[in-house]
């Protein structure tokens, strides 16, 4: 799958405003970072905890569209678990697939920060998208 388009449309949605991009993509793990910045953190000068749950759960979805062949869906379950506080710089969330049946995908992810401190994990469930 190209993402390349996919990505150059993304600049003008949510992902755009967050400022994520996109490291690397397959069937097992996906990657996206973020350079979290005085924007994107709350009231405690930490990085907000929407934002991560964000950066996950676009993670999570670019790896339901790679593991079914371009399909899309949408979140029906996402269960988030706050750990450390992330602070401004670089940021990446990965995802790895669970479990799979023919209309869902059980996922989960994680935030690290450049020095590989573990800031929060998810769980996610997606259903695919009727065409």
């Amino acid at each position: 799958m190209d993402w390349t388009d996919i990505m150059a449309r993304n600049d003008k949605t949510f992902w755009g405003f967050l400022g994520m991009k996109l490291i690397s993509v397959d069937s097992g793990r996906v990657e996206i970072g973020l350079d979290a910045e005085e924007k994107h953190l709350n009231s405690m000068g930490i990085v907000h905890g929407g934002v991560l749950s964000s950066l996950m759960d676009q993670a999570m979805g670019i790896l339901l569209s790679e593991a079914k062949g371009g399909a899309q869906g949408v979140t029906t379950h996402l269960n988030v678990n706050f750990l450390s506080p992330m602070s401004p710089g670089q940021l990446v969330a990965s995802a790895f697939p669970v479990h799979e049946t023919f209309r869902t995908m059980t996922m989960r992810a994680e935030v690290r920060n450049a020095e590989g401190r573990l800031g929060c994990i998810a769980t996610s469930t997606f259903r695919l998208s009727k065409a």
